[in-house]
C-alpha cells in the first residue's frame, strides 16, 4: 500500500483521539455519481455485486472522489436473502420486492441457512480486494432482522408495516422463530465479511422505527442482543442504525455495540442528554446537501461542534443516504470542510 493507512474512522468508534472528525456517507457508493450511472445503464445492483472488480471499483470510487475516511461495500442488505430460499428482486423506483412473502410458521420453517462461502463468494471475493486496494477501513454490513422480516412479510416497501406488525402479533411464536433464522443468518453472514477483511460492521434496521419501545423490547431487542453479543467476540467495531427511531436510542445504547448511529430527528446533544454516552454517528439531514453551500456549512458546524464538545467520539455521517440529485462536488466540499474545521478545534 504507498499510503498510509487512517485509521481516524476505526479511532472513532473507539472512542479515542482523532486528527480530525472522520467522514463518511450512508449510500455514498453510487447513486449520484456520474461513473456509477453510466454502469448502472448496463448492470442491475445484484449484477454489479456478482462481478468483485467491478463491485470493488463502486465502492471505492467515493473514496477517491471525497477522500472520505471510510468505505462502506456496495451492496443491498437482501443480498444473503435468496440464500435462505427467498426469491427477491430488486426493481428500479420500487425497491426490494419479494414473491414469496411469508404469510405462516410454515413459511418461516421453510426457510434455509446461509453458507457465505458457497452462497455469496463474489461479496467475501469483492473484501479481499478492496482490503489490497483501500487506504481507509472498509465497513461491512448486514441487515436487521425486523428490517428484513418487513420486507419478507409485506412482499416489498411499506409505508406502515400493517402485514409485519399483525404477523408479530397475532403469530409471536412464527415471529420469534423468524427472528432466529435472520438472526443466525445475520451473524454467520456478517462474520464471513469480517473474516474476508471487513473493518467495521453496521447494522442497518432501517424501518424498526414502526414499533414503540415495549414491543422492540418484547418483538426484537432479544435478537439484536444475541447478534451483537455474537459479533463482540470478532473484535471489529460494531454499529447500529435506523431511521425515524429516536425513541430507541437507549434500547440501542443498552445493546453490546459501541457507535450508535442517530439520523436527523435527534440531535448528538439531545442523545447526550438522553444518556447516550457511546461514541455517535450522524447526523445531516440529506435533504440539506440540495441547500446553498453557507447553508449546509452552518449546519454542519453545528453537529461538528455538537460531537467535539460532548465525548466520546463522533463520526460524521447523514441522517440517511445519498438522494441522487446530490452533486458530488459536495460531497468532496463537505469532506473537506469536515476534516478542515474539527482539525482546528
Amino acid at each position: 500500500m504507498t499510503t498510509q493507512f487512517n485509521d481516524n474512522f476505526l479511532r472513532a468508534c473507539r472512542g479515542e483521539t482523532t486528527d480530525h472528525t472522520p467522514v463518511w456517507y450512508m449510500r455514498q457508493a453510487g447513486r449520484s455519481q456520474p461513473e456509477y450511472r453510466k454502469i448502472k445503464e448496463k448492470y442491475s445492483l445484484f449484477e454489479i455485486t456478482h462481478q468483485p472488480e467491478l463491485c470493488a471499483y463502486v465502492t471505492k470510487l467515493p473514496v477517491d472522489q471525497y477522500n472520505n475516511d471510510a468505505a462502506i461495500l456496495y451492496k443491498d442488505i437482501m443480498t444473503p436473502l435468496p440464500a435462505i430460499g427467498v426469491d427477491v428482486e430488486i426493481k428500479a423506483g420500487i425497491g426490494p420486492v419479494i414473491d414469496n412473502p411469508i404469510r405462516s410458521k410454515a413459511d418461516v420453517e421453510r426457510l434455509g441457512t446461509i453458507h457465505p462461502e458457497d452462497d455469496v463468494p463474489y461479496v467475501l471475493e469483492t473484501i479481499k480486494l478492496l482490503e489490497e486496494q483501500l487506504n481507509v477501513p472498509l465497513i461491512g454490513f448486514g441487515g436487521a432482522p425486523f428490517t428484513l422480516a418487513s420486507y419478507m412479510i409485506e412482499g416489498g416497501p411499506s409505508k406502515n408495516y400493517n402485514k409485519t406488525k399483525a404477523f408479530m402479533y397475532a403469530e409471536p411464536e412464527a415471529w420469534h422463530l423468524l427472528m432466529d433464522k435472520l438472526g443466525e443468518m445475520t451473524i454467520t453472514y456478517v462474520k464471513s465479511q469480517i473474516k474476508a477483511g471487513a473493518k467495521a460492521i453496521q447494522i442497518f434496521d432501517s424501518w424498526v422505527g414502526a414499533l414503540n419501545v415495549a414491543d422492540y423490547r418484547l418483538f426484537v431487542k432479544p435478537v439484536m442482543n444475541r447478534i451483537f453479543a455474537e459479533l463482540r467476540s470478532e473484535g471489529v467495531p460494531l454499529i447500529m442504525f435506523g431511521v425515524g427511531a429516536s425513541h430507541l436510542v437507549n434500547e440501542w445504547h443498552d445493546l453490546p455495540l459501541d457507535v450508535v448511529g442517530l439520523d436527523w430527528r435527534l440531535s448528538i446533544a439531545e442523545a447526550r442528554e438522553k444518556g447516550v454516552n457511546k461514541p455517535v454517528q450522524g447526523n445531516l439531514d440529506p435533504a440539506i446537501l440540495l441547500s446553498p453551500w453557507e447553508v449546509i456549512e452552518g449546519k454542519a458546524k453545528a453537529i461538528i461542534d455538537q460531537g467535539l464538545d460532548h465525548a466520546p467520539g463522533h463520526i460524521f455521517n447523514l441522517g440517511h443516504g445519498v438522494f441522487p440529485e446530490v452533486n458530488p462536488d459536495t460531497l468532496r466540499r463537505l469532506t473537506a470542510f469536515v476534516h478542515e474545521y474539527s482539525s482546528t478545534k
